[in-house]
């Protein structure tokens, strides 16, 4: 029931979704084999459908709440791409892309703007650290539209941690500013988890020289000086994380909060787990309910 693992994955996310849309993020061969599915699921009363969208648990609302989300996201969507491109100024950042929720087409008054940061190698962490200081020095450290929260570098540009909600968090990234390629090039596995979507997306913008300030910025922090701080920096977070996230176990830390070289993440809430053990507690209730088995996903 390919559809159903669908319809499934984004019912907790109460985001209903149109037969096309269930298509591209199935395994299915075809529209035809969801169109038999979803016929036969409608007939056993697993799933309903209203307004072009199906959904599950008989949640109408969540029909009106995604039409809603879907109009918000539309407005404020240039104010995002604006946020992407003043990222990409900063110094040694090499491109930016819009994730979460924004990147799937809805926003809610409670929401914020989530982006995926590249960095040149060997200054991520001195890229981030001026990011969080311009964040918090000018935006009062608002995170509504200036959450940087996933950051990789050049050199870290495959993603490790290979299940459903990586591959679609990385098949829903919209690319503002910088170029992509490489790091689809070496993310082709999306494709065994949603063969249907297309890998490889063009920015919506590429900045072709960066500002004055940020070429001195750099010019001054390729030296000793530089490789100090970006150590310097790197340890003084870890510290920091280590001590506020300490209630989780080793094995969440190192995923929600990794910290490496080439990778910085600050998911304190570990969404990823939390989605992948949420979607599996859900097959185990379909199981038992219709008696539909649906094999399970890994974190």
């Amino acid at each position: 029931m390919k559809s159903l693992k669908t319809l499934l994955y984004f019912s907790i996310f109460r985001y209903p979704l149109s037969a096309e849309e269930i298509y591209l993020f199935s395994k299915a061969s075809d529209q035809s084999e969801i169109k038999n599915e979803l016929e036969y699921l409608k007939e056993k009363g697993v799933i309903s459908f209203d307004d072009s969208y199906y959904f599950l648990d008989g949640n109408l609302q969540s029909v009106s709440r995604r039409i809603e989300g879907n109009k918000m996201a539309k407005s404020v969507m240039q104010k995002a791409i604006k946020k992407g491109n003043l990222i990409a100024k900063f110094p040694y950042v090499k491109a930016v892309g819009i994730s979460g929720a924004l990147s799937k087409n809805y926003h809610d008054k409670d929401g914020d703007v989530d982006f995926f940061v590249i960095t040149k190698s060997d200054r991520l962490w001195v890229a981030r650290t001026l990011l969080m200081l311009y964040k918090k020095i000018f935006l009062f450290n608002s995170r509504k539209f200036f959450c940087i929260n996933y950051f990789i570098a050049e050199n870290s540009l495959e993603i490790s941690e290979k299940n459903i909600f990586t591959a679609t968090e990385l098949l829903t990234l919209i690319p503002v500013s910088g170029d992509f390629t490489k790091f689809y090039s070496q993310n082709q596995w999306v494709s065994d988890f949603l063969p249907n979507l297309e890998i490889g997306k063009s920015s919506i913008n590429n900045l072709k020289n960066k500002p004055l300030i940020t070429k001195f910025i750099e010019s001054f922090l390729n030296t000793k000086i530089g490789n100090g701080l970006e150590n310097l920096f790197l340890k003084m977070t870890l510290k920091k994380w280590n001590t506020k996230f300490k209630t989780l176990n080793k094995d969440d830390f190192d995923i929600a909060m990794k910290s490496t070289d080439g990778v910085s993440k600050h998911h304190p809430r570990n969404f990823q787990k939390k989605v992948i053990d949420r979607l599996n507690k859900r097959y185990n209730e379909f199981q038992l309910k219709y008696n539909i088995e649906l094999e399970k996903e890994h974190a």
